[in-house]
């Protein structure tokens, strides 16, 4: 009998990633996804897979019983809302999904009786964040999607405090790779760069272009999360990035293309940097794809973001005019 692991979010970037490694792995993979933005092609080579069960549905339908969660070993937890931008113009949105519905997904996890859960947090929670970051690093987000990804996990740690629930939580810093997010708000700056690429258009780059990022290819992102439901360990925080951050202007130079500069953004950090020593030295995991690796695996998949939306100068500035007004205000208070 094959042991079942459940996908919140398993038709996403980094949720089909992980699905798939689970089914190399030898598990029967069960995926809640609710299909924003057309995800399906991204489990499509799983079509006739017995071992892959899927079911379309909001998060925040999902009951205590679920039959999904039944019998399962362990439960990753990716579903939710991952914009920036709009989490300032929608901010009980991002509160409904990416907390009540977390509460949701562990009320399951929890009348499952699962071996595991692991939480997909985000970095964004640190803020304007000294560098390398390390776990223990003060908590200050600066937006809606950081505070809700943030006291999504809150709730995690309370339903293990509470409910013996037993949690890993990954504070992931930048992921990128071959099915990242062609649809929807303005965002990751690869899903805009590749269209522009695709489009003969510049690139934007915010800023000079010398800001840095934390970089980590989304098969390495995986196998962390996988390493996070093996250990032994519970009640774990761990950032995960690659440990070497890369500027946007290398990014540029590997894509190779026209570049055009927009303003810098208030509340964005020059750079994101995760010290990685403690997912080394307690899951055994470290980065195995390079950033030259990495963005060439994605040239070689290009075609993937043909649909996705061309962002301009022009388009940006709309997009990112709340922001501004927001943060700005912010930060001169």
């Amino acid at each position: 009998m094959k042991e079942i692991a459940v996908v919140t979010g398993g038709a996403g970037f980094i949720g089909s990633h992980t699905v798939d490694l689970l089914i190399e792995q030898g598990f029967r993979v069960h995926v809640v996804d609710n299909l924003y933005g057309g995800r399906l092609q991204n489990l499509s080579h799983h079509h006739s897979n017995p071992d892959l069960v899927f079911e379309e549905a909001d998060i925040r339908s999902i009951s205590p019983h679920h039959p999904l969660f039944k019998g399962a070993s362990y439960v990753f937890h990716f579903a939710g809302i991952g914009d920036i931008v709009p989490s300032i113009e929608k901010p009980s949105d991002y509160m409904d999904v990416n907390v009540q519905g977390t509460v949701k997904i562990l009320e399951a996890a929890r009348v499952a009786g699962i071996k595991k859960f692991v939480y997909a947090a985000s970095s964004s929670c640190y803020g304007l964040a000294s560098t390398p970051t390390k776990e223990d690093h003060p908590i200050q987000p600066q937006y809606p999607y950081a505070l809700s990804k943030y006291q999504g996990e809150q709730a995690c740690f309370h339903w293990q405090q509470v409910y013996k629930l037993p949690v890993n939580v990954i504070r992931i810093f930048n992921a990128y790779g071959t099915r990242s997010r062609t649809s929807g708000a303005y965002g990751a700056v690869f899903g805009v760069f590749l269209k522009q690429k695709l489009a003969g258009h510049p690139f934007t780059i915010v800023g000079d272009g010398t800001q840095k990022r934390d970089f980590l290819y989304v098969t390495d992102v995986a196998r962390a999360f996988y390493a996070a439901a093996e250990t032994p360990k519970v009640g774990e925080i761990y950032n995960l990035g690659a440990g070497s951050p890369q500027s946007v202007n290398k990014l540029v130079e590997l894509l190779q293309g026209d570049t055009v500069y927009i303003p810098k953004r208030p509340g964005e950090p020059d750079c994101t940097w995760a010290d990685i020593s403690k997912i080394q030295k307690d899951l055994g995991w470290s980065p195995e794809i390079t950033f030259e690796e990495g963005v060439q695996l994605i040239l070689d998949e290009i075609e993937y973001w043909q649909n996705a939306p061309l962002w301009t100068p022009e388009s940006i500035k709309d997009a990112t005019a709340i922001w501004f007004n927001n943060l700005e205000q912010t930060n001169h208070d």
